[in-house]
């Protein structure tokens, strides 16, 4: 799928960011643009008008965020499970088979405690979920293992089809 909305970057960012020894530059230059336009329009909505790539950063981005902070209970706490089904498919297109095979435990786990997990609760009952479901420990861990590495291979994808990510433009311009 094509984008329908393009962020203009220059080569020589992307280049700078891309020899960069933190991965994150290159991450944040190209994932940036998209947070700010996705709090600009204030609806998921956006990600249709996205290309599966810049989807992909953007919606793994909410995944790290959230894991990082509280594990993926407090992802799907926050409502962002239904994610997870097109990320998944997009891991598996740019060879991200680990990743995928990690996020789709998470849906199983997901569907097994769907009424527990859906249901509202007290801050106290939230935080009881992380005794409750102690099969997320292991998800996040493995999650947190293979977070990097997906990084560099989606970043790889990224620079190999830079054209779907940003209007490049050329010094001068």
């Amino acid at each position: 799928m094509n984008s329908n909305f393009l962020p203009a970057i220059s080569m020589a960012a992307i280049n700078k960011a891309n020899e960069s020894a933190d991965i994150n530059d290159l991450y944040d230059l190209l994932t940036q643009p998209l947070h700010e336009e996705l709090y600009h329009r204030k609806t998921f909505d956006f990600l249709d008008d996205l290309s599966d790539g810049q989807q992909l950063l953007l919606t793994f981005d909410y995944v790290r965020i959230q894991v990082g902070q509280g594990g993926f209970i407090q992802f799907i706490e926050n409502g962002y499970i239904g994610l997870l089904p097109t990320m998944i498919e997009q891991l598996y297109k740019i060879g991200g088979n680990d990743m995928a095979q990690v996020l789709d435990d998470v849906l199983k786990v997901f569907v097994l405690n769907r009424e527990l997990l859906s249901k509202p609760k007290t801050v106290e009952e939230f935080a009881q979920l992380y005794d409750e479901l102690k099969e997320f420990e292991i998800i996040d861990e493995r999650f947190n293992k293979l977070n990097e590495p997906t990084v560099k291979l989606m970043l790889a994808y990224a620079m190999a089809h830079v054209n779907e990510f940003a209007q490049v433009k050329k010094e001068g311009e």
